[in-house]
């Protein structure tokens, strides 16, 4: 039908334009905070946008539908402003038509949500961790951090760098303490970088115009040195297992785990695939505009009702992770609950009802005629 065509059609287009602007605005806000943990040397300037997009891909199960919730909303008021809503009503088309249509989008968008709920956002999750984990035990230069003491492996040294020039790309105000051939060494530098030698596999710290002041004080063998270049070889660090998060775990090790905080991810994950096709019922029931009120009312009830059912379902998930419940129970029983209130709203709706009965109008109706 070419009603249906067109509202599909207008639904999915908006959605698009709702979802790069919304995407646009994340991807700023996260490359700015791993652009500060490559300033910091935590990780390499070339692994920012391969981290950006993972985290991206990892959020777009929860994104996705309120995208397309919002794409409903505005296509609806759209159509009630322009007064094609009316004429559709005219020709006998009230909001039950738009059923069909809402269904079709509402079963795309829960297979797209399964496909990155399930799959996509566990593996999204669990390389950005790796990748991260790896970067920053990669060597004892990736765990250099301004403004703090670090100690290297077993013990054997301590460095402290106070600032990082972003400009120049160099350290400034290095303190290193190593102990060599049972001599304490330290060495002190005004600026200093990282380096890295790709016959050996060494990453090296070249301290640029410092002292560096050997032995014990008031002995013999106490040495103080002045260089322009001093090259200290990073050993590398042991590299410890990694532990992926709960939310970066496999279906398999998840689905049959005892453990509450595993069984309260298998159970959000399911539940963010049931969430859009019960806000669609919410969509059709909310999204008429009334000329006199204006069409903000009904967008901040869909809101109000989105943010509602999704905060109910976060707490009754954390619930189910600190162990107060033992089945998914409660998880069903908001999703039924909001899924007959979803129902009786359209209902009303495609009736011309009033969402909230007057009755207290009704019985001052009655109170008159018996005056």
């Amino acid at each position: 039908m070419i009603i249906n065509r067109a509202f599909i059609r207008e639904v999915v287009t908006t959605a698009i334009a709702v979802t790069i602007v919304i995407i646009t605005i994340f991807l700023v806000v996260r490359m700015m905070g791993f652009l500060n943990q490559a300033a910091e040397g935590l990780i390499p300037v070339e692994a920012v946008l391969t981290l950006v997009a993972l985290k991206m891909t990892a959020y777009l199960d929860v994104m996705i539908p309120l995208m397309f919730y919002i794409a409903l909303l505005i296509v609806f008021a759209r159509w009630y402003r322009d007064n094609e809503m009316a004429v559709l009503a005219s020709a006998g088309m009230g909001i039950a038509s738009f059923i069909k249509p809402a269904s079709i989008i509402a079963g795309g968008v829960t297979a797209i949500v399964a496909l990155f709920a399930f799959y996509l956002t566990p593996q999204a999750l669990a390389k950005g961790y790796t990748i991260e984990a790896e970067y920053r035990n990669s060597s004892e230069v990736s765990g250099i951090t301004p403004g703090r003491f670090i100690e290297t492996r077993e013990g054997g040294g301590v460095y402290y760098v106070e600032s990082f020039n972003r400009d120049k790309n160099y350290y400034e105000n290095i303190f290193v303490y190593k102990n060599s051939f049972n001599r304490d060494g330290v060495v002190v530098s005004a600026i200093a970088y990282r380096t890295f030698d790709t016959d050996t596999g060494y990453q090296f710290l070249v301290l640029k115009d410092g002292t560096r002041y050997e032995g014990t004080p008031g002995t013999p063998s106490y040495r103080v040195i002045d260089f322009e270049t001093y090259a200290l070889r990073m050993e590398p660090l042991d590299r410890p297992e990694i532990y992926l998060p709960v939310r970066a775990l496999p279906n398999a090790e998840i689905a049959y785990a005892e453990q509450p905080i595993l069984r309260g991810e298998w159970y959000w994950r399911m539940a963010k695939v049931i969430v859009f096709p019960v806000l669609t019922l919410f969509a059709l029931g909310l999204s008429f505009v009334d000329g006199r009120t204006g069409r903000a009312s009904g967008m901040v009830t869909a809101f109000l009702v989105y943010l509602l059912y999704t905060n109910i379902l976060g707490y009754m998930i954390a619930a189910i992770k600190k162990g107060d419940f033992t089945s998914s129970a409660p998880i069903w029983l908001v999703h039924l609950i909001f899924s007959l209130i979803g129902l009786v709203i359209l209902y009303r709706r495609n009736f011309n009802l009033p969402l909230w009965s007057d009755f207290h109008v009704a019985d001052r109706l009655k109170q008159l005629k018996a005056e």
